[in-house]
């Protein structure tokens, strides 16, 4: 993922200096979507007429585009652009009463970071046209031949250039043949062109103070920030009612509302084939369709954002993994509020249109996903087959679409996704549509394309998440699909009386999560005695075996080393071999069904002379190691089905701690980056 974003204010006067820092704010609030290079465009002065005639470049309505671009972190390139508007001696104090800037953090995908790889990727001499892109442009490479023997001249390894030098390409051919071309039909038949999954935002100075963007699959949002104040606060029926008026306003582009949320809480999620145009202060939305040659006009209305400056701060912590992972006695209350009460769950997503007996009559139920969201829904499974009677086939999504796996109408597929915008999940989506099944999704993120391609589903309500490593996401998606197994097995009269000890144990729960929590410190002795190790290997099984694939998961993309969650059952079928006295083991031995086993499997470690850590329920510690040769970490019991959602929580204070003890960087660990996380966390249930 990358992260986009533009800024444009008009009929209001902002110095250079304002807005450079405004668009560094910007790409501040999206740098865990990418940071290994960045860049910006904004406007030069305009230049003389003598300077402008002896030009070799066409020229153009507007003032030239200064571009920066730098490899690394956000940081490297506000230094590298002060450096530059010194050396070029560019007034900072030059005030602009309607000025359109673009920015843009990225992960690489296609080239190395390296400046010339770095966005905005532009058109050529003149910089006629920038682009900022967030997705992928899967038919780059034959656009890439048709523009080179056209003349065009390619500086990056990037998919992305090959859409200014089109624009530029459409624009030319456009202007020779009809004179006049406007920027909307310029990006429109750039569009008519483009494949695969993109959110794009275009800055020409052949149209000065006009910004366009549009999207296919990748989230874009637009903030409107209307500087009278006399509308601040209100919905609206049509974004032209505020932005029409002629008034002082600000106007903004982002991969999500993190960036916005400081400017404005009016925002507009563009949907799909929209091309969102914003000139004179004025916005107009236009809906392309490949099949017609002109795009219609639609009328949208914008929400009111409920979400605080605050959320998207660390306050105390030092990191937000930190922070995020102490939030979960929250989080998990925002999760079930309103929907677990009077020993009933009520999920208002399902119930809608009786989705509830459609899944109660499934074949089976496939729950997809990627990485946490993969094991969070492993680690539901056995309760979903539990209360509903129902069979529970698990997907990587990937690897669905690589197999092309049966999905049947009669079977039910389960979507979890923290961002519901993970690019294999979507792809699995549209593969579960096109085969007739009903599709519910799971996500944090309300507006989200997975919530509106799905039939129904339940969002998680986690809150903001920042940090790249998902902690409090995956303790919700946990309790959201118990409480969708607890809705669809309601009917079951066998099972009342597990449903009710579940119910109350759901009411319970954040303050079991508020007790566990006080093992942080406990949590940070182990890893100093991890810190020198290479290796990890996490035992679990069971509802634990998600645990150890999660917390190993969770140590090796923030600690950088290499851990591995395994069944507990497959021991001696291989990873036996590993066992000695310097490797660590993790073994997840808490209450449940299969205790006894996790004993066994403990007493086989010990004596190959296994360095065991075991986590285990709160007095159990002689049960699990007789002999107090191995160290012990001990969690409140809860109900089997939710102890997941307990013994996660030490395992990622120890991946945590582990990384900040070997110096890497927590929030945005290396080669790794998120896409966006929820952008309400108090909505109504989808």
């Amino acid at each position: 993922m990358c992260g986009i974003f533009a800024y444009l204010n008009y009929n209001v006067s902002r110095e250079r200096r304002y807005i450079l820092e405004v668009l560094f704010n910007g790409l501040r609030r999206l740098e865990y979507r990418g940071y290994d290079s960045s860049g910006i465009a904004v406007d030069a002065d305009l230049p003389s007429c003598a300077s402008s005639s002896s030009s070799s470049v066409p020229a153009y309505a507007g003032a030239p585009p200064l571009v920066f671009r730098q490899e690394g972190k956000i940081e490297n390139l506000v230094r590298s652009v002060y450096s530059e508007v010194d050396e070029k001696d560019v007034n900072l104090d030059t005030a602009f009463n309607v000025h359109a800037g673009i920015a843009h953090t990225r992960w690489a995908t296609h080239g190395v970071p390296a400046p010339r790889n770095s966005h905005p990727q532009s058109s050529g001499a003149g910089d006629e046209f920038l682009v900022v892109h967030n997705g992928i442009i899967t038919n780059y490479e034959v656009l890439k031949e048709t523009l080179i023997r056209h003349g065009f001249t390619f500086e990056s390894d990037t998919d992305t250039e090959v859409i200014p030098k089109l624009a530029k390409f459409v624009f030319d051919k456009a202007h020779d043949e009809e004179g006049d071309v406007t920027f909307s039909l310029v990006v429109m038949e750039v569009m008519r062109q483009l494949e695969g999954a993109y959110a794009l935002i275009f800055k020409s100075p052949h149209y000065p103070n006009e910004l366009i963007a549009c999207k296919r699959g990748s989230t874009l949002i637009l903030g409107v920030n209307e500087l009278s104040g006399q509308n601040s606060g209100k919905p609206f029926h049509d974004v032209k009612v505020l932005t029409t008026n002629g008034k002082p306003k600000e106007l903004f582009f982002s991969s999500d509302l993190f960036a916005i949320v400081e400017h404005t809480k009016n925002y507009l999620a563009i949907e799909d084939d929209e091309i969102v145009h914003i000139k004179d202060g004025s916005v107009s939305i236009l809906k392309f369709d490949h099949e017609k040659e002109k795009p219609a006009s639609v009328q949208r209305a914008l929400s009111v954002l409920e979400m605080e400056v605050e959320q998207i701060k660390k306050g105390s912590y030092d990191h937000f993994m930190q922070k995020e992972i102490h939030e979960q006695p929250h989080s998990l209350t925002t999760t079930m509020r309103g929907r677990v009460k009077d020993s009933d769950v009520l999920l208002g997503g399902l119930k809608e249109k009786e989705y509830l007996k459609t899944i109660r009559r499934s074949r089976r139920l496939v729950f997809i996903g990627c990485g946490t969201s993969y094991n969070a829904a492993l680690a539901a499974r056995p309760f979903v087959e539990e209360l509903t009677g129902i069979p529970v086939t698990m997907e990587v999504a990937s690897d669905l679409l690589d197999r092309q796996g049966p999905i049947y109408r009669e079977d039910t597929t389960f979507f979890v996704s923290q961002s519901g915008e993970t690019a294999d999940t979507l792809l699995a989506l549209d593969y579960a549509l096109e085969n007739g099944a009903l599709c519910v999704g799971i996500t944090n993120t309300v507006g989200s394309t997975l919530s509106r391609r799905t039939h129904c589903g339940v969002h998680i309500n986690a809150g903001c998440e920042i940090g790249v490593a998902s902690t409090k996401a995956y303790t919700s998606q946990i309790v959201v699909m118990v409480m969708v197994a607890l809705a669809v097995g309601s009917d079951q009269i066998s099972t009342q009386v597990r449903r009710q000890t579940i119910i109350s144990g759901l009411s319970n729960l954040p303050s079991n999560v508020s007790e566990v929590l006080k093992l942080d410190t406990e949590m940070k002795e182990l890893a100093s005695s991890l810190i020198d190790s290479e290796s990890l290997l996490v035992f679990g099984r069971g509802y634990n075996y998600a645990t150890a694939l999660e917390g190993a998961l969770k140590v090796k993309e923030v600690a950088l080393m290499h851990s591995e969650g395994m069944l507990a059952g497959e021991m001696k079928h291989g990873p036996l071999a590993l066992v000695d006295e310097n490797l660590p083991i993790i073994v997840i031995a808490t209450r449940d069904a299969c205790f006894s086993k996790q004993q066994s499997v403990i007493q086989q470690l010990l004596s190959r002379k296994g360095r065991l850590i075991v986590m285990c329920s709160k007095g159990d510690a002689s049960a699990v190691c007789p002999s107090g040769s191995c160290r012990v970490i001990e969690v409140p019991e809860v109900a089997d089905c939710l102890q997941p959602v307990i013994n996660i929580i030490p395992l990622q204070l120890l991946a945590y701690h582990l990384t900040v003890l070997r110096g890497f960087d927590v929030d945005q660990p290396r080669n790794l980056a998120k896409t966006h996380p929820a952008l309400d966390t108090e909505q109504p249930l989808v």
